[in-house]
């Protein structure tokens, strides 16, 4: 290796130790953490509950004209239909009705929490965040779609096979499982975003392990890093 290159290398690493020593000396400020589980919370509260009202009101409006339909249609496959469509809607109904977004109770919690900002309370919050966090995981993970994929098949099997109508059965069936995938897609996730701000990671000195965690800043007027332990 030529000199050079050995010189260009030393430097390197020189200007990298300059970087993340600074970085690891100084923990992050517990306001600065506090203040995006905050925002975190609070965002998720506002689109927790746009969601809830806005997929009920989606669902009423649909079971409405479902039930209207039912009696009223010109021809009897599209009353059957409605019928159909009525119990599912009635169902999707009933689920945003009966199980809300954890995001509300949380934030009003954090709030709660906010006001001692000291090292007991911060611990409790970051459990908070974690669990609705896992809260917003179960709600998207395929174990939710299948309480969709059962109601569905269902409405589909009935307009397919009970009343002798595959393509409009297989019609059914597609258009509820999309509507279903983008309800639960619509719903917040800003907790979970939080939360993966601080990636966990080890240092490692001889036999001594310092376990922390850091989330990169970008701002205008800095670029660093934030370090929690």
């Amino acid at each position: 290796m030529s000199r050079l290159a050995c010189f260009a290398r030393v430097v390197a690493l020189g200007m990298l130790g300059l970087i993340a020593i600074p970085a690891l000396a100084q923990p992050a400020p517990a306001d600065a953490e506090w203040n995006a589980y905050l925002d975190a919370l609070e965002g998720g509260a506002h689109q927790a509950t746009l969601w809830r009202y806005g997929w009920g009101g989606v669902y009423a409006a649909s079971l409405a004209d479902n039930a209207y339909q039912a009696s009223e249609a010109d021809s009897a496959d599209d009353r059957f239909d409605a019928r159909v469509g009525g119990v599912k809607s009635a169902l999707a109904l009933a689920g945003v009705i009966t199980d809300p977004q954890p995001h509300p109770a949380a934030y009003r919690r954090l709030q709660t929490l906010a006001e001692h900002r000291d090292a007991a309370h911060l611990a409790e919050a970051r459990a908070l965040v974690r669990a609705t966090a896992a809260e917003e995981r179960r709600r998207r993970a395929w174990r939710a779609r299948l309480s969709s994929l059962v109601i569905n098949t269902l409405g589909g099997l009935a307009i397919g096979v009970g009343d002798d109508r595959p393509r409009d059965g297989a019609i059914s069936f597609a258009t509820g499982m999309l509507v279903g995938e983008i309800q639960l897609r619509t719903q917040p996730g800003q907790a979970g975003v939080a939360l993966n701000r601080f990636q966990p990671a080890r240092l490692t000195l001889g036999d001594v392990n310092l376990d922390y965690q850091y989330a990169w800043t970008l701002a205008p007027d800095r670029v660093g890093m934030q370090i929690r332990y």
